[in-house]
């Protein structure tokens, strides 16, 4: 039980998050809403349902669903607002040269996660 409303508190905050990244270019809509939908999945299918069948959000987890893939669109925007994001803060608000490294590494690896997905046309 503990899990299970643990799962759907986690599903509500990330829904939150990819509902803030539509509006919010630093915030990543399709990895939250894929989170979200794996919280649901393993917790109350109703609302596993609910969010699949949402007309504004529900489009994101069902092409990354059933296509295995990303639109060329969220891609060329996803890589672009990270590194934008990522070398900006590495560079302008980080005096350890560690710390940098380490964003630039974290960068790399989503880009490449992002990049190994097919891409939807």
């Amino acid at each position: 039980m503990i899990l299970r409303i643990t799962l759907i508190v986690s599903g509500f905050i990330t829904l939150f998050l990819g509902i803030l990244g539509i509006v919010l270019p630093l915030l990543p809509t399709t990895p939250f809403l894929l989170l979200s939908a794996a919280c649901f999945v393993r917790s109350s299918d109703r609302l596993y349902h609910w969010l699949i069948t949402n007309k504004w959000f529900g489009k994101y987890i069902r092409d990354f669903r059933e296509k295995r893939g990303i639109p060329l669109k969220a891609k060329v925007i996803g890589v672009t607002v990270l590194w934008v994001s990522m070398l900006s803060s590495a560079f302008f608000f980080v005096d350890l040269w560690v710390i940098r490294v380490l964003m630039i590494l974290i960068g790399a690896f989503f880009t490449y996660v992002m990049l190994s997905f097919k891409t939807l046309r």
